[in-house]
């Protein structure tokens, strides 16, 4: 597996956040007339409920089948970092690729004086050899 497959699931995430918080501002705009929201065509007069609630209902639909190919993706990726045969290498992979943590966040949960530099450069000296 390469470093931009492992990245996926991280980039998925960041999609469903961002899919979730338009949807967060188009039940508000459903519920106050008043609230602004980015996105839609902008008309004079009010915002036509129903349109909203279409998509409302797309949009649940995307992070749902967003969700769905997260969950593949996770499962993959999981199967991939437990077939890691060195358990250093298994935990920064864990911490970079399933909870998404940066660099700087992996050294310093591996503890031991790792730099962002050293688990960066272990885990791809991992992944360019197999």
């Amino acid at each position: 597996m390469t470093n931009k497959e492992l990245r996926q699931l991280y980039w998925l995430n960041k999609e469903i956040e961002r899919d979730e918080e338009r949807l967060r501002e188009l039940y508000a705009a459903a519920t106050d007339m008043s609230c602004k929201i980015t996105g839609l065509p902008h008309a004079p007069g009010t915002i036509d409920k129903t349109a909203l609630a279409v998509e409302i209902a797309y949009l649940k639909q995307v992070i749902e089948d967003k969700l769905k190919r997260c969950y593949a993706e996770y499962n993959k990726i999981m199967e991939y970092i437990n077939g890691v045969d060195d358990s250093y290498i298994r935990q920064i992979m864990t911490l970079r690729y399933i909870h998404g943590y940066c660099w700087r966040k992996v050294a310093h949960h591996m503890g031991g004086g790792n730099t962002p530099d050293s688990v960066r450069m272990a885990c791809f000296r991992y992944l360019n050899s197999h």
